[in-house]
């Protein structure tokens, strides 16, 4: 009897030993490979930040990885997998859990090479996205901004794009999208509102996203001037027309110049002679040549440009424009908001640094005409400020 009770002992101090010999070695085993993690990491993190490590659209064998926002770790671990990136995709589930990075992988594009570790795909695929940075300048048109997200080399549908330019439901959210009214004679219905500055956007952003992006800076810069609306509402007009004025002015004026350009336009529009009432911008003919792919001019002095048949002709039809022409700057959206004080109803353009003269009389307006006309050289000039 002693013998057996003696023998289940030594057993049970056996399988003791064993188990607590097994704990510390699973303990001992743990801790290295997480302090291996940890080397390693902090090895690829002073790669990436010492641009020893980088891996762009450039890179022989790169592999575009596009992460949906509201991917799951198995989700990106099956696109790893169709892609040749990774041999099994649970084995990259398990080890994203493991790991901690299950959950914090960054939505956008991301390019990654076939002879990647997991334990770097996983921390690249936690890295920012690759963006591209693109700046525009004042003025630019929807059309050139088009073509400059294309020439970028953003991934989308131009059509796709026209149509969320159009689709102001879905953009509501921004007040100053809500407030623009319906006109069917309106080219784009954003126009205008596609903010001048230097964006970052992912090459794969939906067009939507595209949209977007321009409308939340739009947004953080007129809110920035908290009497906007105002000042809008105290000079009889909608946002939206202050925009549409803008935009006119962004085109005929230097910087210096642009509070008295727009009071040229406002004395035009509260003017008591319908005649008058015409604004006569070569800025929207130029907008309609645009359109058509004519080059710029400086003055429209051709009768078949004044009788292009569009409610943007400001030579045919009395008033603002349906809408913007072009995206204005803060600068052009103040002076529309705060003309001089001045009787001028004329100027046209000096051709020199952008500079304009003004004119009271139509006489006066034909004599500057004359003694600047011959500056006008440069038909195609990339900001033209054209007789009005």
């Amino acid at each position: 009897m002693f013998s057996n009770k003696l023998k289940r002992m030594v057993l049970i101090l056996i399988a003791l030993l064993v188990l607590v010999t097994a704990g510390v070695a699973g303990v001992f085993l743990g801790y290295n490979y997480v302090t291996s993690q940890n080397a390693r990491f902090d090895k690829l993190e002073e790669e990436i930040n010492d641009k020893t490590l980088v891996i762009n659209r450039d890179t022989p064998g790169a592999v575009m990885v596009v992460i949906e926002s509201g991917d799951s770790t198995s989700d990106i671990a099956s696109q790893l997998l169709d892609k040749g990136l990774i041999t099994n995709s649970a084995v990259f589930t398990m080890l994203s859990k493991f790991n901690g990075f299950d959950g914090g992988y960054i939505s956008g594009t991301h390019f990654l090479t076939p002879n990647l570790s997991y334990d770097e795909i996983m921390y690249m695929l936690c890295q920012d996205p690759e963006v591209i940075k693109i700046t525009f300048p004042e003025g630019m048109t929807y059309v050139e901004i088009k073509q400059k997200l294309l020439d970028s080399g953003l991934e989308f549908d131009p059509e796709k794009l026209d149509e969320c330019m159009n689709s102001q439901n879905l953009f509501v959210d921004y007040d100053f999208v809500a407030a623009i009214e319906p006109n069917d004679k309106r080219d784009f219905i954003l126009s205008g509102y596609l903010f001048p500055d230097t964006y970052y956007f992912d090459m794969n952003a939906s067009e939507e996203e595209i949209v977007d992006t321009f409308l939340r800076n739009t947004k953080i810069k007129l809110d920035q001037y908290e009497d906007l609306y105002a000042r809008a509402k105290k000079m009889n007009m909608t946002l939206d027309q202050v925009i549409t004025l803008a935009s006119i002015i962004q085109k005929e004026a230097n910087r210096s110049d642009m509070r008295t350009v727009s009071c040229v336009f406002h004395n035009r529009l509260n003017s008591s002679d319908p005649g008058m009432q015409k604004l006569e911008s070569c800025a929207t003919i130029n907008y309609l040549r645009e359109l058509d792919g004519l080059d710029k001019v400086w003055a429209a002095d051709n009768p078949a440009d004044r009788m292009r048949e569009s409610a943007y002709n400001t030579y045919l039809y009395a008033g603002l424009p349906p809408g913007p022409i072009c995206m204005p700057g803060i600068d052009a959206i103040t002076a529309a908001l705060y003309p001089t004080d001045e009787n001028y109803m004329y100027f046209c353009a000096t051709g020199i640094d952008g500079g304009s003269a003004f004119a009271v009389t139509a006489e006066q307006q034909a004599a500057n005409v004359e003694k600047y006309r011959p500056n006008w050289t440069d038909t195609t000039a990339t900001t033209p400020t054209p007789a009005a």
